[in-house]
Order: structure tokens, then C-alpha cells, then sequence
């Protein structure tokens, strides 16, 4: 979810929240991991090729070739690796509890809200400043309605037509939409056979859990078109994101939080025109709100911002592969969502389908003549 709902940006093509639906991340690849809440870092996204690099000169911490520490610090991170995975896995059933009560954009702008309190605190602790660029923060108004208002809302607006499993299943098919896209945006990125055969099998995954062979039967097309918009927009999103605020000076913290204020100042205005305020604010949904903004949209970006900084984008973009795992157990578990063959059946063929088009062929290395042999 990504800040999943997300994604999350080291060397992959233009989407990995991920996430979040998302706020898609830290410097994770191109597409945001999980939920998209990865996508509230939009420093992540722009600086996709050099993330970690960039990263490493600006905290010191270890580049995205780092690998993982041993011992303890082994343990530390895959700890934190699980509850980052389970915080946007429930990202879904929050927002499916939260529309009980309140309009979905109502929810979406409690999210950001939240979202963007527990990154200011922070911001404050480190006594860290927003940007005073006007023009980092006209692409910033940009990026927040992409990565942040627009995708929020319309999953929250499908979660009222669809299970959260489906939506959470949709959400991972931003990094088949990053890479398409990024064939026609982004001139660096060239489609291989490889890419190009995941980009089909995950359209072939879409249509195995929608139930194409029996005429879509049982499956609202307005929600789920919905919430393949929204994992959509999280792919419009990072390709901007990287084409206009790549090379920027500002901390990933600074650049998301300046992000999430606009996209709460975005839908406070929206929210104001088309709903009303709520009659009452039962303790439920709002918990669920609450969870969402300050877990699944602040905490979360905060969490993965430490993998990347320790384990490098390439590990720590593997998080969006659990995400709809964890949004099909809660929703199943807890919300007695009802799971037909072809819908998991479906996720699998969709997430192989990802981990092809971000897959890159290694580098092939230069042969050195040996200079310790004699002639024959």
C-alpha cells in the first residue's frame, strides 16, 4: 500500500511499493512496492538508477550492491522485512473497514492525513526542512495526486464493489503497468523478450482472476477497473516523478512529507465538495483509518527507507511479492471474503509476471587474460 498502497527503485523499470495502493518508498525501484504507499517518496523513484548511491552519499549507509548482515543484524531486518509486509498486506482490510463508516474519501483523507503527521514528527526530530523550491513543489502537487489522492481514492471507491483480496491482487500489477509505460516515457528502458513475455503473463494472470473464460461472471468491472486505475496512476506517477525531480538535493523524508501534506491539502478540498461531514465517527472504521495513515502510509515509509538504506532496493522491493499473499489471508481470515480457484491461481501468474519485467540480465564481465600461465 503504497507510503503501499506504495513502491517502493533501484534499477527496475518506471513502477514497487511499492507500494501503496500505496504511498508506492524509500529507494526502492521504479514501481512502488505493496499498497503504494512506497510511492510517497518521490526522491525514491526519481533518482531509480542511482537511488542507492545517492543514498549512501547523503546518510552514509550501505549502496544497493550492500548485502544483508549476519547474526543479529540479519534477524533485525528480516523482522522489520515481515512487518513492513504484513503493515501494507492489511493496508486492503483497512480500507474495506474504514468505507463501513465513512465515505472513501473521507478514508483517503484521513490516510494521508495521518500519514503525513507521523513524517512531520519526524521531520521535526531530525530537524529536517521541507523544500523551498517552487518548482520541486509544483512537480511534488503533481506527483501527490498519482502516487497519493488519486490512487487512494480509487481503490477505496472499489473496496465498496470488490474484496479487499481482489483489490490487493490488482495492486500488484503496477510493475507490469511501470513497465510498459516506461517503453514509451523513459529512453533508457528497452523492452527484452523477457520483460515483454511478463508483461503478457501478467495480462493473462488479470484475466485468470477476473474469470475471463466465463464472461467475468461474479466480478464487478467497476471496482476492479477501479483498482487497476489506481495501480495505473502509481505508474503515471513514477514515471513523472523520474523524469522531472531526478538529481535533487532533498532527503527522502523532506521530499515525501512535502508530498503528503499536498495530497492532504488536494483531497481536503475535494472531500469538502463532495461529501459531507460524518454524523457520527464510529470507533471501528476510524481505528482502521488511523492504522492505515499512521502504519500503513508513515510507518511504513520509514521502515522500508531503513531497508533500503541497509539491505539496497534489489531485497527490499521483495516485499511487494508477499503483499497480496497477506491482503488474501486478512481478507479471507477476517473478513469471510469468499476465494474462488482462479483468484490465487491468478496472483501467482500476475506476480511471476512482475518479477519477469523487473528482471535484468547481469552485466557480463570482461575476460581477463591470466598472466600466471606459460605457453604451450
Amino acid at each position: 500500500m503504497s507510503t503501499a498502497t506504495g513502491t517502493p527503485t533501484g534499477t527496475s523499470t518506471a513502477s514497487t511499493t511499492a507500494a501503496a495502493d500505496t504511498t508506492n518508498t524509500a529507494a526502492t525501484t521504479d514501481c512502488p512496492a505493496a499498497d503504494g504507499d512506497a510511492t510517497t517518496s518521490a526522491t525514491a523513484s526519481a533518482t531509480a538508477t542511482s537511488a542507492a548511491t545517492s543514498l549512501s552519499l547523503r546518510t552514509g549507509t550501505a549502496t544497493a550492491t550492500a548485502s544483508p548482515k549476519t547474526g543479529g543484524r540479519a534477524r533485525s531486518w528480516q523482522l522489520r522485512f515481515a512487518v513492513l509486509s504484513l503493515i501494507w498486506g492489511f493496508s486492503f482490510l483497512f480500507i474495506k473497514v474504514g468505507t463501513q463508516g465513512f465515505a472513501p474519501l473521507q478514508v483517503t483523507l484521513g490516510r494521508v492525513a495521518f500519514g503525513a503527521l507521523v513524517l512531520l514528527a519526524v521531520l521535526a526530530v531530525k530537524r529536517e526542512r521541507l523544500p523551498r523550491s517552487a518548482r520541486i513543489w509544483a512537480h511534488l502537487t503533481v506527483a501527490a495526486f498519482f502516487l497519493n489522492a488519486l490512487p487512494f481514492s480509487l481503490f477505496a471507491y472499489a473496496e465498496l464493489t470488490i474484496p479487499s483480496t481482489l483489490a490487493g491482487i490488482c495492486n500488484a500489477t503496477s510493475p507490469l503497468w511501470g513497465m510498459a509505460l516506461s517503453v514509451i516515457a523513459l529512453s533508457e528502458d528497452r523492452p527484452t523478450r523477457r520483460r515483454v513475455a511478463g508483461l503478457g503473463l501478467g495480462f493473462l494472470g488479470v484475466l485468470t482472476v477476473l474469470g475471463a473464460w466465463q464472461g467475468f461472471a461474479g466480478t464487478d468491472l467497476s471496482g476492479t477497473v477501479m483498482a487497476l486505475g489506481a495501480s495505473l496512476s502509481y505508474a503515471i506517477g513514477w514515471i513523472y516523478v523520474r523524469r522531472t525531480l531526478a538529481g535533487v538535493s532533498h532527503s527522502h523524508l523532506s521530499m515525501s512529507t512535502t508530498q503528503l501534506l499536498l495530497a492532504t491539502a488536494q483531497l481536503a478540498v475535494v472531500t469538502t465538495l463532495f461529501t459531507t461531514a460524518p454524523t457520527s465517527y464510529p470507533i471501528i472504521p476510524l481505528l482502521a483509518v488511523f492504522a492505515l495513515g499512521a502504519l500503513g502510509t508513515g510507518l511504513a515509509f520509514l521502515i522500508q527507507y531503513g531497508l533500503v538504506a541497509e539491505i539496497g532496493p534489489t531485497t527490499a522491493q521483495m516485499v511487494t511479492y508477499f503483499v497480496p499473499v497477506i491482503a488474501t489471508a486478512a481478507g479471507v481470515a477476517l473478513l469471510h471474503e469468499q476465494l474462488s480457484w482462479n483468484t490465487p491461481l491468478g496472483a501467482l501468474i500476475i506476480l511471476a509476471g512482475a518479477a519477469l519485467t523487473q528482471n535484468r540480465p547481469r552485466p557480463i564481465r570482461p575476460t581477463v587474460p591470466r598472466t600466471d600461465s606459460t605457453p604451450d
